[in-house]
């Protein structure tokens, strides 16, 4: 019997999380995405503290109307800015065990288009 669509993606998370690691230079930018919601944090692993965090939840980024992709990118605007103003040039981007397309790919657009480089 094939593994469920929740299964499937922990096993992708759990082998990206492998290689992917967030030190204090190059830190690692998280993305998780609910049905609705969609968050992205910059994570030192090192120490294990969030650096800066951004969601569709914000107060400010609420407010913002249009698709679910179109909010992924203003996301992601929002997290390069933050990750800029706490010096941040680099990260390695973690999209969570999701596909790279859709709102995750709006999201890394969002962020290049920004100036965070990945």
């Amino acid at each position: 019997m094939g593994l469920s669509k929740t299964e499937r993606r922990e096993r992708i998370r759990r082998r990206i999380r492998k290689v992917s690691f967030g030190t204090a230079e190059r830190p690692r930018l998280s993305v998780y995405r609910s049905n609705k919601e969609i968050y992205a944090q910059v994570i030192d692993d090192n120490t294990g503290n969030t650096i800066v965090a951004a969601s569709s939840r914000d107060k400010d980024l609420a407010k913002e109307k249009g698709t679910k992709s179109e909010i992924a990118k203003i996301v992601g605007k929002a997290i390069a800015e933050k990750a800029q103003k706490a010096g941040i040039e680099a990260v390695a981007f973690d999209r969570g065990g999701n596909l790279y397309h859709g709102r995750v790919k709006s999201l890394a657009e969002g962020a290049r288009e920004a100036g965070l480089k990945f």
